[in-house]
Order: C-alpha cells, then structure tokens, then sequence
C-alpha cells in the first residue's frame, strides 16, 4: 500500500505525500536495486512517525533502512522542543549502539605475518558474547560518576589519553546525564559490562585501507593506502537496554496507548518531567557506551604492544548510532533547535559545525560506515547537503534484509566461517550460531548503500577499508 503511493522526487529520493493522520510527508534515500528490498512494514513505520506530535519537516528513511522497533532502523526524525517529544523508539534499546575507528603505524604486511597472533590476544582479551562479563570492576559509585563523565573518566583514570576524547562525536560525553535516573536495575546490569563487545552484530575487526577516493580528506583524516585500522562495534549493553525498558514503561502508564498509531512509539513530551529524565538516563547509557569503547580500546593498546612494540594506535572518530540530540538546524527558512532522533542513522556535519572537533572542523566531520561480516567497510565525511536534506544525518551500517531466524535457516556458522577463510579472513566467535545469523548475505549491499549516500551528496567517500580478522560475539 504504501510502496505504490511513493513519488519519485529526484534519483535516489522518493516521497511518501502526507495523507491521513500525518503531519508531514515521508522521504526515503533508496537506489532501484535496493527499492527491490523496501519492506513495507518499514515505510510503515515511518509513515507511523509522520503522526507524532512536533515533527518537523519529514520523517525520514536512509538507504539501510528496515523494521525496528517503533521507528524503523534507519529512522530521522526532528522534533519541535516546545510542541515535540521524545520517545525511546526513536533512538532504539542499544543507547549509543556506535562506531569507533582507530588508525595504525602498521601495514597489511605487518598483519599478515601475525594473523593468528593478533586475532587470537584480543579474543581473549576482549569479552565477546550475549550476557559476557568483564574482568574489569568497578564500583557503583565509580560507575555513577562514569555515567555522567563517558570516555573522558576512563581517560582521567588512566585508560587513554586526552586526544582520545577530542576525536569523539561531543567529545565522549553527552552533557546532560544525571545517574539518579538510572534505574537500579540499569545500574546493576552494567557492573561488570564495561570493555565488553556484546553480542549480535557488534564486532572488532582489524582492518587495512584497501582504496582512498579523496586524498585531501583521508590525510586529514590520517589514512592513507594498505594502512591497517581497528573498527570497533558495540554500544550501551545491558544498562541502556534497561534504560530503553524502563522509560517505555513509565511512559505508557503516565500517557497511555490511545492516540498512539503503534503501542511502539510511546513517547513523553520534550519539556515534561519525564521526558527531561529520559534524556537524562538516555545520556548516561551514551556515556557508558562511550566509556565501553574507551577501555576495550586501551585493551586493544596493552595486547598489540605486546606483539608490535613499536605500534601507535590513534582514535580517528567516535560516532553515535541510536540517540537523540539537542541541534541547531534551518527549518522553514529559520535556524531552530530541534530535538533530533537517529535511531539505526550516523550525523553527517559538514564544514564549519561547531560540533565537529577542531582537527576536521575545516574539512567536515568523519562518517563511520561499517560492512557486514566479511564485506567492505567504508569512511566518508559529512556534508553541508546533509544538513538540507537530512538534518545533518546520512545511514549507519548496510542493513538488514534478512531475520536471524531467517538466517539461522538458510546459513550454516561452519560454512561462513570456511567461506571467510577463504577470502583470507580471519574469525573467531562464541558460536557457530552467531555467525550464521550475521552471515553477509543477511545484508544489504554496503557498496550500493554507500553509493545511495555518495551520490545524493549526504555524505562522501574518503576511504575503503577492507577485513583481515574480526572478533564477532
């Protein structure tokens, strides 16, 4: 129903027109080969979104978008501070669910001769798995001062250093946070959770620069040819999906299902006392996943010393997934602070963003977009197009065209496992089961995802980055 009422607006862009109890029309970034995959169900999702009180302009779908939970994943929305609300399905259970890159004085060489060596120290170093603990500690005062500090507390405890931080989307930490509205049980689900990868499609993956497409921008940027990068994959844990929880909950009894078009979007308004704490808790799982990346990054430091004595290893960028923001952005003509929420969706700023830090402010702000298992994974930068077209937001990852159910179904974890060898990667993983759910056929075409993106000009490619071990959950 749906997919036949989209208009065509220009290549690559479509538009759902508002009808009915929408308050105001759809857009979606979608190439024709990945049209052929556009759920339904998603473009329901989004339509959905176009009824919630205080949107502005568009409710929006990337290039990656499926079914999520209330938004679809993939999902841009702005929303009025003063008539607008916030509403957990609109930045999802995985808080920060997010993207760090680091960048090395090693070659692919250097990888090659170690294969085995480097996968097999940061396994065991690393926690990886559905419900895995840490072997770090940390009291609950220690962590409530976390939840309001993010990266820069691991920094000033000694796990990094200052231009850690400085390399981060808001510099490792949402301003804002208050651990009084974290629930208990939050808090004791993430005691014990920090430097852990998780599970599902969370991941480390050691990486070489295969092909630059803007020199200017990848020396900015410190990356150049055959160069080997660590991307790391995880979020919030066990302490934002309970934020996520506990807010749905408060929220459906305080305001009720009534005038919602799905139970899903369950929502508070911005400036009610409850959505003030929301955000507040929203905040302190962003930092805590934030913190997350910090240790399991230190981690990765200590164990490649080990076998590189030489090695340096730089934060690149930090970029959040799955948050809602305070930003500035032109609507109808007027700048105008909005509250945006990105859930499954990257910010993508271009030149001159305040919030971008000092050392890409001239050029724009990095965009972290990483591949399925096996596949490409891809550095872009952030454009002034963005801002017009997509409140400064571009997509997060190659999306899903398949369940795990689905998965689990048609992909045995032996085989991709085999299939990666072959191609010269190499995995470890807790479960043959994991892998067949994150097999790369389970997803969109990251090329052609990013090739929707470079060429709308939402954002632009810098560089390609090819896998040669990966630890998965």
């Amino acid at each position: 129903m749906y997919k036949e009422q989209l208009k065509k607006i220009s290549d690559n862009i479509y538009e759902l027109p508002k009808s009915g109890k929408m308050l105001v029309p759809c857009r979606i970034f979608f190439s024709p080969k990945l049209f052929k995959a556009l759920e339904e169900n998603a473009l329901k999702q989004i339509a959905n979104v176009a009824m919630l009180p205080g949107i502005q302009k568009y409710s929006l779908g990337m290039s990656d978008m499926h079914v999520g939970y209330g938004f679809p994943i993939g999902g841009v929305a702005a929303f009025d501070i003063d008539k607008g609300v916030v509403s957990p399905g609109g930045v999802g259970f995985d808080i920060n669910c997010s993207i760090r890159l680091l960048r090395t004085n090693l070659t692919k060489k250097d990888i090659l001769k170690n294969q085995d060596k480097v996968i097999d120290a940061l396994y065991r170093k690393i926690p990886a798995g559905v419900g895995k603990g840490s072997k770090f500690q940390i009291t609950k005062t220690e962590l409530k001062k976390l939840l309001e500090q993010g990266a820069r507390y691991m920094v000033e405890k000694g796990y990094g250093n200052k231009e850690d931080y400085l390399h981060m989307e808001e510099e490792g930490c949402i301003k804002g946070g208050n651990a009084e509205k974290v629930s208990e049980k939050a808090i004791k689900r993430g005691l014990g959770q920090l430097g852990t990868l998780g599970a599902g499609n969370h991941f480390l993956e050691i990486q070489y620069v295969d092909e630059i497409f803007d020199e200017k921008i990848a020396k900015a940027f410190g990356l150049e040819k055959n160069q080997v990068t660590i991307m790391i994959h995880c979020g919030s844990r066990g302490l934002g999906h309970q934020v996520a929880s506990d807010y749905i909950e408060k929220m459906g009894k305080q305001y009720g299902f009534k005038s919602l078009p799905d139970i899903e979007l369950t929502h508070a308004p911005i400036k009610s006392e409850l959505g003030r704490d929301y955000l507040a808790a929203m905040a302190c799982a962003a930092n805590f996943a934030f913190a997350n990346k910090q240790l399991i990054t230190h981690w990765i430091r200590e164990e490649l010393k080990d076998i590189f004595p030489k090695i340096k290893i730089d934060v690149v960028y930090d970029v959040c997934h799955n948050i809602a923001k305070f930003e500035e952005h032109m609507i109808d003509g007027e700048k105008k602070i909005v509250c945006i929420h990105r859930k499954g969706a990257t910010r993508s700023f271009g030149p001159g963003r305040k919030e971008i830090p000092v050392a890409y402010r001239k050029v724009g702000q990095p965009v972290l977009i990483p591949g399925s298992m096996g596949t490409a994974s891809y550095v872009l930068v952030g454009t002034k197009k963005s801002e017009e077209l997509t409140f400064g937001s571009t997509v997060h990852g190659a999306g899903r065209v398949k369940s795990r159910s689905q998965a689990l179904r048609e992909f045995r974890g032996e085989k991709v496992k085999q299939e990666l060898k072959e191609k010269g990667i190499k995995i470890r993983s807790k479960s043959f089961k994991c892998l067949a759910e994150e097999a790369p056929d389970v997803y969109k075409d990251i090329d052609e995802v990013v090739k929707v993106v470079d060429e709308i000009g939402i954002s632009k490619k810098v560089a390609r980055l090819k896998p040669l071990a990966v630890v998965k959950g």
